[in-house]
């Protein structure tokens, strides 16, 4: 049984995290929420029961006794006190970007590359990875052990639920002002994103870099490849749409080998957490209601490219906040139990 800290309780991931700790039922021997000065005395639920959200301090991981600390409060929190968790000997699972290109960070997906997970020890810190690559390197993987990626093009649709609870407050409150009439007003009064959201998409998402591409396309393109030990050219633009949750890909892959939409469908069905729905003559293909609330990656529309024999066209779907975010802490957690109890 291990002592399990939760730092960003209160926030769209963590809440994720408290539900997904019990679904999945982690051995949990004590659950410690914890959150900022503003939130501290916060109640949240775990198991039926109320807790009552604690001050992220420093000492906090020592006298708790923290094995397993979730981290989801933003990268400047993990920089300052994901040190003080590993000091007190916790593993440190953390979600933001600040330690993920860290060499001696392991940066996980399980289902693709679980054994990096033993790396762990280097600084006491397992990266979860940023939620667009997550569910893009979960159906890029099994098709690249059978055709041999050698390039990606993505774009993606991505939820405002993405830039947590304030991102879809602002779409709400933009939506419902588009009911009555008063969107320039709401508009105006904008926090998250740079332009109206609502009835719009915007393709830009975090700031934007000297070479044009944004901090999160630049994310995708890096961390593919550190995950898969690969690499694969990747080209995103990464659009944010007015959907509350769970982002959509559209995706387009260059292969040393000539593709086969049957092979790719049987590859993708027969892997960990990806399901296929591919059937346009029924109007069957994944979108953000099929995906939400749920631990998968969706994937369909899979076509040959019309003038190439060795690109494959496909559509992917996932719940960011589960898949893209908790779903694939709490699957690190397990295996590294696993790993734990097996000494390795």
């Amino acid at each position: 049984m291990f002592n399990i800290a939760v730092v960003g309780a209160t926030g769209a991931v963590g809440e994720e995290l408290l539900l997904l700790i019990e679904e999945y039922n982690l051995p949990v021997k004590k659950l410690v929420p914890l959150a900022s000065a503003r939130s501290a005395g916060d109640i949240v639920e775990f198991k039926g029961e109320e807790l009552r959200v604690q001050e992220l301090t420093c000492d906090i991981f020592e006298k708790e006794k923290i094995d397993i600390a979730f981290f989801s409060a933003g990268g400047s929190v993990s920089a300052k006190f994901a040190p003080c968790a590993t000091k007190a000997g916790a593993v440190v699972i953390d979600n933001t970007s600040y330690f993920r290109m860290d060499p001696d960070v392991p940066l996980v997906v399980p289902e693709v590359n679980p054994d990096d997970i033993k790396f762990w020890k280097k600084k006491g810190i397992i990266a979860n990875p940023n939620c667009s690559t997550i569910q893009m390197v979960l159906s890029l993987y099994p098709l690249h052990q059978e055709f041999e990626i050698e390039r990606v093009d993505v774009a993606t649709y991505q939820a405002v639920s993405g830039a947590g609870k304030k991102g879809m407050e602002e779409l709400f409150e933009q939506m419902r002002a588009v009911f009555n009439f008063n969107l320039d007003k709401k508009v105006e009064e904008r926090e998250v994103f740079p332009w109206q959201i609502a009835l719009n998409v915007i393709p830009h998402i975090d700031r934007f870099m000297e070479n044009g591409f944004t901090r999160e396309e630049m994310k995708m393109v890096n961390e593919t490849n550190k995950i898969m030990h690969t690499q694969i050219e990747v080209a995103p633009t990464c659009v944010r749409v007015p959907v509350l949750r769970s982002h959509s890909e559209a995706i387009t892959i260059y292969c040393k080998k000539e593709v086969s939409v049957e092979r790719a469908r049987e590859v993708l069905e027969n892997f960990p957490d990806v399901k296929v729905i591919d059937d346009p003559a029924h109007n069957k293909y994944p979108m953000p209601v099929i995906a939400t609330n749920t631990d998968y990656v969706y994937v369909g529309r899979i076509r040959k490219d019309l003038f190439r024999p060795n690109v494959l066209h496909f559509f992917n779907v996932a719940d960011q906040l589960r898949v893209g975010a908790a779903t694939n802490a709490v699957r690190i957690a397990q295996k590294w139990i696993e790993m734990e109890k097996k000494g390795e």
